[in-house]
This record gives C-alpha cells, structure tokens and sequence, in this order.
C-alpha cells in the first residue's frame, strides 16, 4: 500500500450500536427505532464482488460527495439524512474517529426492492444488452449506435437488487409495476430522471459527464417516497471528463471503471473472492475519487 495515502477502514466495528446490515460499501447501525447510523467504508466493489483491497479515503469523498448532491437536490425529492452529528450516537473516542467524515444518521425507512437506473449514455450491461437485442430493459433503441453514445434522451432501466456475491439483472418498468405498482413505479421512473437531468447539466458545466447512475429509495410512515443511500458518487454513476470524450471506445473516468478496466485484463471469472489490486492501481482510483469531489463541490 503507499505509505502517503491514509490509513483505510476496511469494515468499522462499532460496539456501542447493533450492526444492522453490511452492504458491498456501507455499514449500517441501528441507532433508535427511527433512526440509522451509515458508514461508508472504504471497501471498493466492481462486478457486484467485493474486492479484498480498499482505496484508503474513498469513504471520506463519498459521504461528501453524497451530502452535496442530497443538498443540491432537496427540491427535487426529500431525502433521508437527519441534522443529528454521527459523533453523537456512539461512545469512545476511536469510534467518534471512525464515523468522522464518513458517516450519516439518517430516517429509518422501508426500501423499495428495486435500483432505479438512469442511463444517457450506451455503456456497461446497457452496451451488452443494446449488442445483443438492440434494447435496454424494453427500451427499444435505434440501430448503428456506437459504444459510449449518447441517447437521444436519458432513459429508465431499472434492475434488481441483487444479494451481495450476486449480480444485479436489468428488468423492465413492467416488472417494477408487478413489484411495487403502477403508480409508485411510474413516480420513482419520473423522478429518477428529473434527478438525472438536473444533475448532469451541473456537473456537465464542471467538466464532468455523468453518463448513468443509480438510486434507491424508500417510504417513511406516511407513504412518501425519499431518497435514500448514496447518489450521484463515483460508485453509484460513471462519471467522464468532458475534454477526453469521445464516443467508440471505453470513455476516460473518474469513477470505478478504471478499476473495471483493469479487471478485464486479468483471468477472472467475476466471482468470489476478487483479486489483489495493485498498488498503482489503489493510488490512482484514490486520486480519481478525489477529482471528483473537487470539480462537484469546489
């Protein structure tokens, strides 16, 4: 590991709060009935597997990069994050440590059982997908399309949640009818592209294309439909400098993908356990990570 990166947490082990759930990047703490603690570790997913070397810090750039967009956001559709300081709900000092910069306390809420995906551009299992039945998700897309196009208009390909080890599917807006109904789907379809647009033309603006992403949401006590997890960070979009695009080939990234790509190249089935990275490979995800951050938020 360089010895100039920071000291990375790999999973937190909080004893004065019950662990909840550990999810591919999130430790999830029940703090009361109404309320969780989420920290986001610096462990690093790529293909739905948990990889056995962490970028030291990227926890850190996604709970800011997060709490930007949830801000930025708020007028598009409420989210979970509470005003409560994530140091106040656990005890010693080495767990105020751990949750510094990294955590949130937010709503308890009941997720929905599906990903809400919104892609602008033909990339990843979109591209796969477009390769094999010229659609994504029952979206019918035009012949020809090149790799890294971008579509005439940003569309709704939701997919499952997978359990962790498994792959995501992408499903179709019917599918999600049949789970969560008509009208809720055809909400979250509506507002996850509202999020989309407004934010891409904002981070556009900064250099920076966000080429798809993904959200979560879920339902407090009223019905009401919030924003929840993570969004708009380099685990959860692909994010691609404006200067360098290019469409017909794998864009330049500040996200995962410089890690996908590296992947790619070795002999790996893309199952438990996932491979060692190598040392030039965590420093320069770290400094993508951070770019990021400093474009978004200045």
């Amino acid at each position: 590991m360089n010895k100039s990166l920071p000291n990375p947490i790999f999973e937190s082990r909080l004893k004065s709060l019950e662990l909840r759930q550990q999810g591919k990047v999130r430790d999830i703490y029940q703090v009361d009935p109404t309320h969780l603690l989420i920290i986001a570790s610096d462990r690093l997913s790529a293909f739905d597997v948990i990889l056995p070397d962490p970028i030291p810090g990227k926890g850190i750039v996604l709970t800011a990069i997060s709490n930007f967009w949830f801000n930025h956001l708020r007028d598009v559709i409420p989210n979970h994050l509470t005003n409560i300081n994530p140091e106040s709900v656990v005890s010693t000092p080495e767990e105020k440590a751990t949750v510094r910069d990294r955590a949130v306390v937010v709503q308890s809420l009941k997720p929905l059982p599906v990903e809400a995906v919104v892609r602008g551009y033909l990339i990843g299992s979109g591209w796969k997908d477009y390769c094999a039945e010229r659609s994504v998700s029952g979206v019918p897309l035009p012949p020809g399309m090149e790799l890294a196009e971008q579509l005439q208009e940003p569309i709704f390909t939701p997919s499952t949640k997978a359990a962790q080890g498994e792959h995501d599917e992408n499903i179709s807006l019917d599918t999600v009818k049949s789970l969560i109904g008509n009208e809720l789907a055809e909400t979250v379809k509506e507002i996850s592209l509202a999020l989309y647009e407004q934010a891409s033309q904002y981070a556009r603006e900064r250099g920076i294309i966000i080429a798809d992403t993904k959200f979560e949401f879920g339902l407090n006590e009223e019905g009401e439909l919030v924003l929840i997890d993570e969004v708009f960070t380099p685990d959860s979009s692909r994010f691609w400098p404006v200067a360098t695009y290019k469409p017909g080939r794998s864009p330049d990234s500040f996200d995962k993908q410089y890690v996908r790509d590296y992947l790619e190249t070795l002999d790996w089935d893309k199952q438990p356990p996932g491979p060692n990275l190598p040392d030039v490979v965590i420093t320069r995800t770290h400094e993508k990570y951070h770019e990021a951050l400093r474009l978004l938020t200045a």
